[in-house]
C-alpha cells in the first residue's frame, strides 16, 4: 500500500450487513489502487481497528471477497490481493440490459471443478451420446441440488436442457397441439415471447398486483381467450420483479384446474425466494412443466437447465430434445455437477443474495422508490410507466451512456404492462451501477414533456 500511516477505513453509507459494507470498502481501496495485485493486506486485527468493527466482521468480509476471487488467503502468510482486471466499460456504456449475475465463483474452484469434470467426461460411454436426457448420475446430482434448495424431485423425472430458454421452447412446443394461446402477465420474459412467436403461438395479458397474477382476471382471460397454457415465473418475475406467495399460488391453481389448463413454471430465480412455500410443480405435478437452471444461481458460463414435465410427457419431450440438439453438452453438464459437488452453489447463493439485497436497496435510495417488490434482493427492478414514456426514457438513457432493455421486448399487452427494467446485477461493481442509476433518476425527475 502506498504510504505508511494507517488510515481509517470508511464504511459506505449503504443498506446491508456490516461485513458486506466492509467488503465494499476494501474492494474500493483495491479499485483505487491503495492495494495492488500481490499486496498483502493488514492483519485482521489491524483492519478491525481501522474500520471500527470486530475481528469476526473482518473475517466474514474477507471471506466474501475471497469467494469472489478478489482476495486469496495463504496459510501462515496472510491475505493477498489477486490480479483481478475489471473489464473497461465498453464504449463508455453502462449496460443495465443484460440480466446476468456477476461472476462470484473463484478461479480455484473453477479449476478444481474443471479437473473433476474432465475426468468424468472422458469416462462417459460413447462420448456422452448414451442418454439424451443426461446420464443418471448427472440427473441424480441435479436432483440433489433441487432437493436441498427448492423441491424434492426424483432424478428419473428430470431432463437436462440447454438452459431454461431451451426448456421454455420445449414446453411450449409440447403443448402447442392443446393450445396456441398462452396466458401470462402483461409484461414477461422476452425469451418466452420469442419462443411463442417462433412456434406461431400468442401470449395474452393477465392483470397482476404486488403478489402476482390476479386469479379473477386469469379466470376471465382463460374463459374469453380459450388459452390453456399459463406461463409463470413465481420468483423475481421477469421483468415485474414480484414473488408469488403460496396462498396466491393455490388460488391460481384452482383457476387453472377449473379450465383444465397447463402450467409452465419458470423457476430460474428460485435462489432469491424469501416467501418459500410449495412450488406449482408440488401443487399440481401432472399439469406442470417445471424449469430451472444453474445459470442465474451458479454461473452464466454454464447453461445447463433442468426440466420436469408431467410424467406422461417425458418420452415426447425426449424425442423433441433428440431432434433439436440430441441433449445437453456432456462436458457442460459434468462441469455443473462438479461445481455442485464442491458446494459452490451454497457459496454462490450466499454471495448473490447479499449482493442483490445491497444493489436493490441502493437502487431504491438513488431512484427514490417508496417500495420495491422484493426488498431482500432481486436481480432486476421494474419502473412502471406508460409504454411511450418508457421507450423515450430508454432512448435518452442510451444517449447518456446507460443501456436499458427495450421496453417493448417484454410487453405482452394490457394497461399495466408498460415500464422499464433495471438489471441491477448486470454491472461488475456497484460504483458503475450507482452512476447509471443517478442518470436514470435524473431523467425521471425531468418534466414528462421533456421525456415523451
Amino acid at each position: 500500500m502506498t504510504g505508511t500511516a494507517p488510515q481509517k477505513i470508511q464504511l459506505p453509507d449503504l443498506p446491508g450487513a456490516l461485513h458486506e459494507r466492509l467488503a465494499i470498502a476494501v474492494e474500493r481501496l483495491i479499485g483505487e489502487r491503495r492495494y495492488h495485485p500481490g499486496d498483502r493486506l493488514p492483519t485482521h486485527r489491524e483492519l478491525a481497528q481501522r474500520a471500527g468493527v470486530s475481528i469476526g466482521t473482518v473475517t466474514k468480509a474477507l471471506d466474501l471477497l475471497s469467494n469472489r476471487g478478489i482476495l486469496r488467503g495463504e496459510v501462515g502468510r496472510g491475505t493477498f490481493v489477486n490480479d483481478v482486471r475489471i473489464p473497461p466499460i465498453e464504449g463508455g456504456i453502462i449496460d443495465l440490459a443484460i440480466n446476468g449475475p456477476p461472476q462470484v465463483i473463484s478461479e480455484d474452484t473453477f479449476r478444481a471443478a474443471g479437473e473433476r469434470a474432465l475426468r468424468r467426461a472422458l469416462a462417459l460411454p460413447h462420448g456422452g451420446y448414451a442418454d439424451q436426457r443426461g446420464t443418471a448420475e448427472q440427473r441424480r446430482t441435479l436432483a440433489a441440488w433441487l432437493r436441498r434448495s427448492r423441491l424434492d424431485l426424483d432424478e428419473d423425472q428430470l431432463i437436462l436442457t440447454v438452459g431454461v430458454q431451451h426448456g421454455v421452447h420445449l414446453a411450449f412446443q409440447d403443448l402447442r397441439t392443446d393450445s396456441r394461446i398462452i396466458a401470462t402477465e402483461s409484461a414477461t420474459y422476452p425469451g418466452a415471447l420469442a419462443a411463442a412467436r417462433a412456434l406461431d403461438m400468442r401470449m395474452v395479458p393477465v392483470r397482476h398486483d404486488s403478489d402476482g397474477m390476479i386469479p379473477d382476471d386469469l379466470d376471465r382471460v382463460l374463459r374469453e381467450s380459450g388459452a390453456r397454457i399459463v406461463y409463470l415465473t413465481p420468483v423475481c418475475q421477469n421483468p415485474l420483479g414480484f414473488e408469488i406467495g403460496e396462498d396466491r399460488r393455490r388460488e391460481l391453481v384452482v383457476v387453472i384446474e377449473k379450465y383444465d389448463a397447463w402450467i409452465v413454471e419458470d423457476d430460474i430465480y428460485s435462489v432469491y425466494s424469501t416467501k418459500g412455500g410449495k412450488t406449482f410443480k408440488e401443487m399440481a405435478p401432472e399439469r406442470t412443466y417445471y424449469l430451472n437452471s444453474v445459470s442465474k444461481c451458479l454461473t452464466p458460463l454454464i447453461r445447463v437447465g433442468i426440466m420436469a414435465p408431467p410424467l406422461d410427457r417425458r418420452s415426447e419431450i425426449a424425442k423433441a430434445l433428440r431432434a433439436e440438439v440430441w441433449g445437453s453438452a456432456p462436458f457442460g453438464a459434468e462441469m455443473a455437477c462438479a461445481l455442485l459437488d464442491l458446494g459452490a452453489d451454497a457459496t454462490a447463493a450466499s454471495i448473490l443474495r447479499a449482493e442483490a439485497k445491497g444493489r436493490i436497496q441502493l437502487a431504491r435510495r438513488v431512484v427514490g422508490l417508496d417500495s420495491i417488490p422484493m426488498p431482500e434482493g432481486a436481480p432486476h427492478l421494474w419502473l412502471p410507466m406508460e409504454p411511450v414514456r418508457a421507450e423515450k426514457l430508454a432512448r435518452l438513457a442510451g444517449e447518456r451512456g446507460v443501456r436499458l432493455t427495450p421496453p417493448d421486448a417484454s410487453f405482452v399487452g394490457g394497461d399495466c404492462g408498460g415500464g422499464v427494467r433495471l438489471s441491477v446485477m448486470a454491472t461488475t461493481n456497484r460504483d458503475d451501477l450507482e452512476r447509471a442509476l443517478r442518470i436514470v433518476s435524473a431523467l425521471l425527475d425531468e418534466p414528462e414533456e421533456m421525456i415523451v
